[in-house]
């Protein structure tokens, strides 16, 4: 016989994860990425490249322009980006000042994250079952160590990783959405602040390229709220209906509509999506489809309607938009509330196969990390240093003592954090995320030390840029009929130079020199230009960088 209520948990199953612990293990995952790298190529140095020339006047606000031509991209990010260039610069870098607010979002969505899990699992239908004789999680702890699962969910997903920690408008979207879900959750017991919430969020949305999802949110939320056994609730549905109007007034107002249906249902697209849905959303999807399961009866309480709802928005346009890894990412937050309160119904046998497979997966790759670096330093094992000297010819390593430093403490805390987890005396609700979390964490913090170097190179523009800049001499301006806005913004940030990528820049700008990038073997012949050199990047051979300059000039 299926229970109605499938938590049975004590009160001693619900200690609270020390908060320094959580802040530590916070910080590590968000902070690493956001000092000492350059803009990496596509999406990050094409925001990053529009934010610059917001800051620096080179384009109109309300119709950003990058080389010249008109971008058709989500407004607020970009402002936001560009407004801390204006403030922080030149005191800061302005790499650096652009990708701060967006940590700081990374670093709210996961607060966010915490309290929609909180306030939801105080409400009456996810509360854990009475014992007859006592002894069952008090409400408020209950809801508490549930919300830190729902932390270490969110850290633990694979998706988060690189997309959370690039300056791009998916980041404000993924922020924007924790806020939604907040409101949502916070609605009986936090009413002022939730409406204040869900106007934000979904205006947030609709002006960061994502109005559809803002429509879509503001429906079912709508629905949910009216369904609901809360008085408070289900007169917030009014006002989540007129927070959805205004996110439809907004993106009318800057133009956002667009659609991107890129979906062919073919048998390769379909897996490959699938594919996608196993790595992206790992580990977070197994636990949310074992708390479908175990809470099936509840589908309809909110502490599983409200994630479920955002979940089955975002998965749906990714689909609709071809598999789009950045609309997927907006799934994230609800699905780490749904993984959460799979921890008071997960069995013991489940729990250590997590733990075990954590301890082995994450270590190994952490020694691999590491036998890489010292091959890198050290010349040994001769081999891996001849594969890196393979795969990134050109490159030079670097040592940091401070990087090397955090590293050590990095990969200490982990080695501490199994000793203490493979014990057998802790009985907290979340114990089954922590080794999940700590090994995501961990490896991006490894990777955003040991081989950030490596990393840079292979993934920033500016080698190329540099080399391709000895071959234009001294010019300012630099005619790219074509060529793609993540190589406009390349050649702006990293050379420094006026870019004009008009189609008609061959023949009417004034530029001496003219760039072309092709996916080709040879340079093309241009009427009126003669070619002077030809550049690839060193970790790509597809990609021909081609150096013109205009007959007639030397």
């Amino acid at each position: 016989m299926n229970k109605p209520n499938p938590a049975l948990v004590t009160q001693r199953a619900v200690q609270r994860l020390p908060r320094l612990a959580l802040l530590l293990l916070c910080a590590a995952w968000v902070i690493p990425g956001i000092f000492g790298r350059d803009p990496w190529r596509n999406e990050d140095v094409t925001a990053f490249g529009l934010m610059s020339a917001l800051a620096e006047g080179r384009t109109a606000w309300m119709t950003p322009t990058l080389g010249g031509v008109f971008s058709d991209v989500a407004l607020l990010p970009h402002w936001l980006g560009a407004a801390f260039i204006l403030v922080l610069s030149p005191t800061v870098d302005a790499a650096l000042a652009a990708r701060l607010p967006f940590a700081i979002l990374l670093a709210l969505t996961l607060a966010l994250t915490w309290y929609t899990t909180f306030h939801l699992a105080r409400t009456e239908a996810a509360q854990p079952v009475a014992f007859a004789f006592g002894g069952e999680a008090l409400p408020i702890d209950y809801a508490r160590a549930v919300a830190d699962g729902a932390v270490l969910a969110a850290i633990a997903t694979l998706g988060m990783l690189q997309l959370g920690h690039e300056t791009t408008p998916e980041l404000v979207q993924l922020f924007a959405t924790s806020l939604f879900l907040w409101a949502l959750a916070a609605a009986p017991y936090r009413m002022a602040r939730a409406r204040i919430g869900v106007f934000a969020a979904l205006a947030a949305l609709a002006a960061s390229g994502a109005p559809t999802m803002a429509l879509l949110f503001g429906l079912l939320g709508g629905v949910i709220c009216a369904l609901s056994g809360y008085d408070q609730v289900r007169r917030f549905a009014v006002w989540v209906a007129a927070a959805t109007v205004l996110s439809t007034l907004v993106a009318q107002s800057i133009g956002a509509w667009a659609w991107r249906l890129d979906f062919q249902p073919t048998g390769a697209q379909i897996v490959q999506i699938l594919r996608q849905w196993v790595w992206f959303m790992w580990p977070a999807w197994l636990l949310a489809l074992w708390t479908l399961l175990q809470w099936r009866r509840q589908w309809r309480k909110r502490h599983v309607s409200v994630p479920l709802g955002t979940v089955l928005v975002a998965v749906g346009s990714s689909v609709w938009m071809g598999g789009s890894d950045r609309a997927l990412l907006l799934a994230l937050p609800g699905l780490a509330v749904l993984a959460a309160f799979a921890l008071p119904t997960l069995r013991r046998s489940a729990s250590a196969a997590v733990d075990w497979f954590s301890v082995f997966f994450f270590t190994a790759c952490v020694l691999f990390v590491w036998a890489m670096y010292i091959a890198i330093q050290t010349g040994t094992p001769a081999q891996w240093a001849a594969n890196v000297a393979r795969l990134a010819p050109g490159f030079e390593p670097q040592f940091s003592l401070a990087e090397l430093v955090f590293a050590t403490l990095g990969t200490g805390a982990w080695l501490g954090l199994v000793r203490w987890r493979t014990g057998r005396q802790q009985h907290a609700l979340w114990k089954s995320l922590v080794l999940p979390a700590g090994g995501v964490a961990l490896c991006w913090l490894l990777l955003m030390t040991l081989w950030l170097p490596l990393l840079d190179f292979g993934r920033s523009a500016r080698p190329v840029i540099e080399r391709a800049s000895s071959h234009i001499g001294r010019v300012t301006c630099l005619a790219a009929p074509g060529v793609s806005p993540t190589m406009v913004a390349s050649f702006e940030v990293f050379g420094r130079y006026i870019v004009d990528a008009r189609p008609e820049a061959a023949t009417r700008s004034t530029c001496a020199v003219l760039i072309n990038v092709a996916r080709v073997s040879s340079s093309p012949t241009i009427s009126g230009w003669v070619l002077v050199a030809a550049e690839r990047r060193s970790t790509s051979s597809s990609e021909l960088v081609s150096i013109y300059r205009r007959a007639g000039i030397r």
